[in-house]
């Protein structure tokens, strides 16, 4: 009889099924809330705290540090000691996080409460697809990662307006304070609808045979690159602080690969990336999220400084890449469901770059037309990629494996979103020159050399994608 009972609660039932990604989408949505709901703030904070930009900033970088340094090793640790178990730690992190945010009298607390939102952050973006693998059926796999990617463009999407809203309403603390109700909603449901044969062990496990030593290694290493990349928008790539990250980023990565072909129990098996799936996977999504970023960092340039528009016109223009990629978010999966999920990604990055093609054209005289067929292009690839994507790499991970390789597609996201805001910045900043006394051409200029390089990188990502057709038709 218990035997039954165990095997009748790994067998997924449509009622829970529906409960259980309902709880993985508010909290997927409250991780990328929590990359981008505080940015419409900063000025206010500015004022409020009596700080500089330059300080305030670091509202948004400590969450983004802490998401990406971590990221990787909660979604190991979760495999070896339970994703659902650490998946509802995280919810309580998060919301613990969210309250010290919202009753900060100083911007060190403030720093310090969006860093420890961050490690919430990471478990949440960490695990979240790893359950799909486990609870839904592979008929239904595909609908199941649209809906949780339709959530991150969603979040993105959402993040500025709501943030626009409760600040003007209630003022910013209330964009914290937002996060507690649907983190307990979250709770609940994850709590009482996920299996908890999720966290049957799948292999020996304890905190003493734990790759600490590798984790934190691969940590300070992320951390480092990303304050080079955030550094080097300001400072550029010669500045002697960015150099000096640069090189503390490259040590690291060597002292890390060492540490991982000399522990018997590393973090990452290295023999994971010969899987060509994987690694041609994440090297797609630092390029194809490098490219988005570009998008959300240059966007507001352009409209605002090129074509003049009012901040409220500026804002409903750049919701409109999100929300379409949001709302393809499930038809992307459903199709990938029907006609394979590598075909239907390679059909979606051949948009991506047809759109990053045409937004290398934009100009003062094409106008809003150019710029939001371009944005169509880019938002509906996006969807065709990011949801066949996960879903191909989760399939194609072995069970006790989904935890880490779910963090590795959430760090390759991540560190696209940093290399495209340094990168594509520092090429934009080029061209266009001194923000001060930018025209709208220089401006339209600059948008155009970003755009040249995003084009490229867009199109390396679609001959990756071919190769890996191949591979599969061979």
């Amino acid at each position: 009889m218990m035997t039954e009972i165990s095997q009748t609660e790994i067998l997924p039932r449509p009622v829970r099924s529906g409960m259980v990604l309902t709880g993985l989408s508010l909290a997927i949505l409250l991780s990328q809330l929590g990359t981008n709901i505080i940015n419409v703030a900063l000025p206010q904070l500015v004022t409020e705290f009596g700080t500089s930009f330059g300080a305030i900033q670091w509202v948004v970088v400590s969450y983004l540090l802490v998401v990406t340094a971590l990221i990787v090793g909660v979604g190991r640790f979760g495999d070896q000691l339970g994703k659902k178990r650490l998946y509802l730690w995280g919810l309580v992190i998060f919301m613990v996080a969210s309250a010290i945010c919202a009753l900060s009298v100083n911007l060190p607390v403030l720093i310090a409460g969006r860093a420890l939102q961050g490690v919430g952050g990471a478990v949440l973006m960490a695990l979240s697809f790893a359950f799909v693998g486990e609870v839904f059926p592979k008929n239904r796999t595909g609908f199941a990662m649209g809906v949780l990617s339709t959530m991150v463009s969603f979040g993105i999407a959402l993040g500025p307006s709501l943030g626009a809203f409760l600040l003007g309403l209630f003022g910013w603390q209330s964009m914290f304070w937002v996060n507690i109700p649907l983190s307990i909603v979250a709770y609940l449901l994850v709590q009482f609808y996920l299996p908890a044969s999720v966290d049957a062990p799948k292999q020996t496990s304890s905190l003493q045979n734990f790759d600490w030593t590798g984790t934190v290694l691969l940590a300070a290493t992320l951390a480092a690159y990303s304050l080079a990349m955030t550094f080097s928008g300001a400072r550029g790539f010669g500045d002697e602080l960015v150099l000096g990250l640069e090189v503390a980023a490259a040590i690291g990565f060597i002292w890390f690969i060492w540490v991982q072909l000399s522990t018997p129990a590393p973090l990452l098996k290295l023999s994971m990336f010969r899987n060509a799936l994987l690694s041609t996977s994440m090297i797609m999504s630092v390029l194809v999220y490098a490219v988005m970023m570009a998008t959300l960092i240059l966007g507001p340039f352009f409209l605002k400084l090129a074509l003049e528009l009012d901040m409220h016109t500026v804002g409903m223009v750049m919701t409109v890449g999100p929300l379409i990629a949001a709302f393809m978010g499930v038809p992307a999966g459903t199709i990938a469901d029907k006609i394979g999920a590598r075909f239907t990604m390679v059909i979606g990055l051949a948009l991506f770059a047809i759109g990053a093609l045409i937004m290398s054209w934009v100009s003062v005289t094409g106008g809003i037309p150019v710029y939001l067929v371009a944005i169509a292009f880019i938002s509906v690839g996006l969807a065709f990629f990011q949801t066949p994507n996960n879903t191909a790499v989760m399939m194609d991970a072995e069970p006790q494996q989904r935890g880490l390789v779910s963090g590795l597609l959430a760090l390759a996201r991540n560190l696209g979103l940093i290399t495209g805001a340094s990168l594509m910045g520092a090429i934009y900043a080029h061209s266009a020159g001194d923000a001060a006394s930018a025209t709208p051409q220089t401006v339209a200029a600059g948008m155009q050399s970003a755009f040249t390089g995003a084009a490229f990188m867009a199109v390396i990502a679609l001959l990756l994608s071919l190769t890996s057709l191949r591979r599969r038709n061979g």
